[in-house]
């Protein structure tokens, strides 16, 4: 089971990145992370989003709003469709 939280330097490890660059995507909000004291943690969750191996909570109700509005907008299409 992979850890809960890792360090700065263990997700510049990771991401393949300086400590410096990973700092950056943090101030930014690109990475979300936690600050303990004077250090900063990642989460795992966002640490396999910023890989792009899993889809984040914000990102997943847009998803969902794109597709309610899709299905609002065009169910009489989506209906004709699925006759053919």
């Amino acid at each position: 089971m992979p850890p809960k939280y890792y360090s700065t330097m263990e997700a510049a490890r990771i991401l393949r990145l300086s400590r410096i660059a990973v700092f950056q995507r943090i101030k930014s909000g690109k990475l979300k992370a936690e600050k303990v004291g004077r250090n900063y943690i990642v989460n795992h969750e966002s640490l396999m989003e910023a890989l792009g191996q899993a889809i984040g909570q914000e990102k997943r109700e847009d998803i969902e709003q794109a597709i309610d509005k899709a299905l609002h907008d065009y169910r009489g299409t989506f209906r004709l469709l699925g006759k053919e």
